[in-house]
């Protein structure tokens, strides 16, 4: 994880005081359920409640112990007998490490998926709000980087809104999926600890029972969840790209905020350089280059093996935490998005009308030229516009191929035209026209 890019509240899901209280939770909730079916003292379910629920779990003492130990769980088990005492001989009953691991990691991730959720959320906003003031701002639709038709830029910020939709049906489902309680002791059988006690422990820690955990959740599910981030952090590069083109020096239709103050080059005064929008290029690489350790984590040796744990101590922290923060930066760059109509204009009319050409081509057939003749006199005119040798209409005006009155030719340059079902597309997104 990159401290420069993260925010607060989601490191702090990932901290180790974080952890081992979840720990805690874990153990203390199976214990009372023990408590409840008569495997452990009641009195000792309660003192080990009352004794460690405020307890502040010391990570390095736990550290000093795993020196010794070598292994984690032990570690923390017997750092928490120092502070709860004798009682704590009643904790881990039947239970194995992988079902304290593997259920705080999915406390972990929710919580994760919950932040991400709120950032989603941000951006939908911040979409909307944009997109609705320049529902009807024209700007030059581009395919292959090439002038195409004409669009409107409230349309470009739509479909990113409609696109981000999709990445919050994504991260609700990946967190329903992730979100899974192990309880089931060695191998999985319960052969040691009562399947009611995953119930009660689920239930608590707000998760869902895994049906067959083996002696871990499978990691087929941490593949798919981590997976959804991949994607919805390429929403946010996709997104990014287009606002770092639109900012280029030679387009200018539209740039990020630049502060009083802030600096573009160390070098050259005048620069004003998208540099948050190829941070998020960046962090959605970061974001992606946890999905294929995830895909490899799925196939473990038998009920059990720990070559998945040192990958997920690295992307389950790194991909969550640095997509929460690439996607409140996005809201902010929507934001605080500077947008110029005017330039939007200036290159929409850059070619003179060849936006157009469609529109032409497509009337010269309705009054009876064939397809492939009517693209031939279009294109060929418009080549001559692409050559800087003069204007697009006067070109066709002056070909006899072109059999269309001029006033019905004049009228084909017409910018409402293609932005006719804009309230069409924009019900269909935001549910209103």
């Amino acid at each position: 994880m990159i401290t420069r890019y993260s925010r607060p509240d989601a490191v702090a899901i990932w901290s180790q005081e974080t952890k081992y209280k979840i720990w805690f939770e874990i153990e203390a909730h199976a214990a009372t359920k023990m408590a409840e079916l008569g495997v452990i003292p009641k009195e000792s379910a309660e003192a080990i409640w009352a004794n460690g629920k405020d307890a502040t779990f010391d990570a390095d003492r736990i550290d000093e112990i795993e020196r010794t130990t070598k292994h984690d769980v032990i570690a923390f088990l017997t750092h928490v007998a120092e502070i709860v005492g004798e009682e704590a001989r009643f904790l881990h009953q039947g239970m194995t490490s992988s079902d304290v691991l593997d259920t705080c990691f999915a406390v972990q991730l929710a919580r994760s998926t919950d932040l991400l959720l709120g950032g989603v959320d941000r951006v939908l906003a911040a979409l909307e709000t944009r997109a609705k003031e320049h529902k009807y701002t024209p700007t030059v639709g581009r395919s292959h980087g090439i002038h195409a038709e004409p669009v409107t830029f409230g349309l470009k910020l739509a479909g990113y809104h409609a696109e981000f939709q999709r990445a919050k049906r994504r991260l609700t489902a990946a967190r329903e999926e992730i979100a899974t309680c192990a309880i089931s002791g060695a191998v999985g059988t319960f052969a040691n600890v009562d399947p009611a006690v995953e119930q009660y422990v689920a239930d608590q820690m707000g998760l869902s029972v895994e049906p067959v955990s083996t002696q871990v959740i499978p990691r087929d599910r941490h593949a798919a969840y981590f997976a959804a981030l991949g994607v919805v952090a390429s929403s946010v590069e996709r997104l990014a790209v287009e606002i770092r083109h639109l900012q280029r020096t030679e387009v200018l239709e539209a740039e990020e905020f630049f502060d009083k103050g802030q600096k573009g080059s160390s070098a050259m005064p005048h620069k004003r350089n998208p540099i948050l929008t190829e941070n998020l290029t960046g962090l959605a690489r970061l974001v992606r280059s946890a999905v294929t350790p995830a895909m490899e984590n799925v196939a473990l040796w038998h009920e059990r093996d720990i070559s998945h744990s040192s990958v997920e101590r690295g992307i389950g922290p790194d991909a969550t935490i640095h997509l929460d923060f690439a996607l409140h930066r996005l809201a902010g760059v929507i934001e605080r998005l500077n947008v110029y109509p005017e330039n939007m204009q200036k290159n929409l009319d850059r070619l003179g009308g060849l936006v157009f050409s469609q529109r032409v081509m497509l009337a010269l057939t309705q009054a009876g030229v064939s397809r492939e003749d009517a693209y031939a006199a279009v294109q060929e005119n418009a080549m001559k516009v692409w050559r800087g040798e003069g204007a697009f209409i006067d070109f066709l005006k002056a070909d006899a191929r072109v059999t269309l009155p001029h006033d019905e030719l004049e009228a084909l340059f017409d910018l409402g035209y293609h932005t006719k079902n804009v309230d069409v597309i924009f019900e269909r997104v935001f549910g209103e026209g």
